[in-house]
């Protein structure tokens, strides 16, 4: 199998475009390459115009062109039924409607939706709309995962007329559309014609029109409620991420499936650790002498403590490395590293006799120490360029 060209070499734009200029791009070459713009070789237009709404369904979507730049195309190939790219699996419908200037056609005959995918824009009922729901987790929780118990405030569908709106005998046909849900609407140009697809403004795109609303509902299909949802916190989980709940967004107004949920996570700051993907930092304070003369310290972990040996010497900012004390990796990859950095500490007030002592210490290793570090410094900005 070949491979896949880079995402952006398809849309011909830099790694780091913006939306915008994405868009712009897109626009740009799906008008060039839509196969009835290009009858003499139709299919090869057909491919080079899916490939480039694979590329554009991945880098106008800020989470997947994330996780392209981070693993390129298996991080992405989830996306796509079989890892290829399927027309049902374009999500971005408000944004073709942004970039080729909303529902109407191309000029050719035909609506947006038929031109690319054949057809009506949809068909049956539209589903309820996703809610979304932002969750923060504690450092510690985030590593070892845990189970919260959420209560989320949604619409449900309607039991009394079974989210229709009305008994099935209040209910009636949308004179407008005859039932189909869209009015078309055409116009000519020159020898160019146009034609638009909207929703009906009579039915909203139901198709149906009530005749007595049900005394529920008042005709929404809907009853508002709240629900006890419990999730999963995985092992690992990063800034952002996103868990999806399936049908537990809004109730359908037109008796379709409901929405989902997007539970968004975010992570707590550590009074301690500073977390940098799956690794951890922490400073470990450690006194002058132990810092001189070389210890051995106790320092926090996500689970626990750790020994780490402080060589004779350490200066401030050293990093020590405890393997496998970070963060564990979301997709089961072993964890991360602690990293401790040292910082020594300097006393602030002392007694007499502990400063004689270390006046005789400051004058048995002399003034700037063995070094000379300080003497050389101030030796070498008397030097001439």
């Amino acid at each position: 199998m070949p491979s896949k060209r880079d995402y952006y070499d398809v849309l011909g734009v830099s790694r780091d475009a913006s939306i915008d200029d994405i868009k712009k791009a897109y626009r740009k070459l799906a008008l060039k390459h839509h196969p009835d713009k290009n009858k003499e070789h139709p299919k090869e237009a057909e491919e080079k115009f899916k490939d480039l709404s694979e590329a554009y369904e991945v880098l106008a979507d800020p989470g997947k062109r994330t996780r392209y730049d981070q693993y390129g195309h298996s991080g992405v190939e989830s996306t796509f039924r079989g890892g290829g790219f399927d027309w049902s699996d374009f999500t971005h419908f408000e944004d073709i409607n942004d970039i080729f200037g909303g529902s109407s056609g191309f000029g050719f005959g035909g609506s947006i939706f038929e031109q690319f995918f054949g057809g009506r824009p949809r068909s049956g009922p539209r589903e309820g709309r996703s809610l979304r729901y932002d969750i923060e987790v504690s450092l510690l929780d985030a590593a070892s995962g845990v189970e919260k118990e959420l209560r989320i405030p949604h619409s449900v569908q309607c039991k009394s007329c079974e989210g229709q709106g009305a008994k099935a005998k209040n209910i009636k046909t949308c004179s407008t559309c005859g039932g189909a849900g869209q009015v078309r609407r055409g116009q000519t140009r020159g020898n160019t014609s146009f034609v638009s697809i909207a929703a009906c403004p009579t039915c909203r795109g139901s198709g149906k029109q009530i005749v007595k609303p049900c005394a529920t509902c008042a005709g929404a299909g809907a009853t508002n409620t709240t629900s006890t949802i419990k999730v999963a916190i995985p092992r690992g989980t990063e800034e952002g991420m996103r868990l999806r709940v399936r049908g537990a967004g809004e109730a359908s107004m037109e008796g379709g499936a409901p929405g989902d949920l997007f539970i968004v996570i975010h992570i707590a700051p550590h009074e301690l650790f500073e977390r940098d993907g799956k690794n951890i930092y922490v400073d470990a304070p450690i006194s002058f002498s132990e810092a001189a003369l070389g210890a051995k310290i106790q320092v926090p972990t996500l689970d626990g403590t750790a020994l780490v040996t402080i060589p004779p010497g350490t200066q401030t900012d050293t990093i020590f490395r405890l393997k496998g004390k970070g963060m564990p990796d979301i997709r089961g990859y072993g964890n991360g590293d602690e990293f401790v950095r040292t910082q020594v500490i300097t006393p602030a007030k002392l007694n007499s006799e502990q400063k004689q002592l270390l006046r005789r210490f400051s004058e048995s290793v002399g003034q700037y120490g063995k070094t000379g570090t300080r003497k050389k410094w101030f030796s070498d900005s008397r030097k001439k360029p």
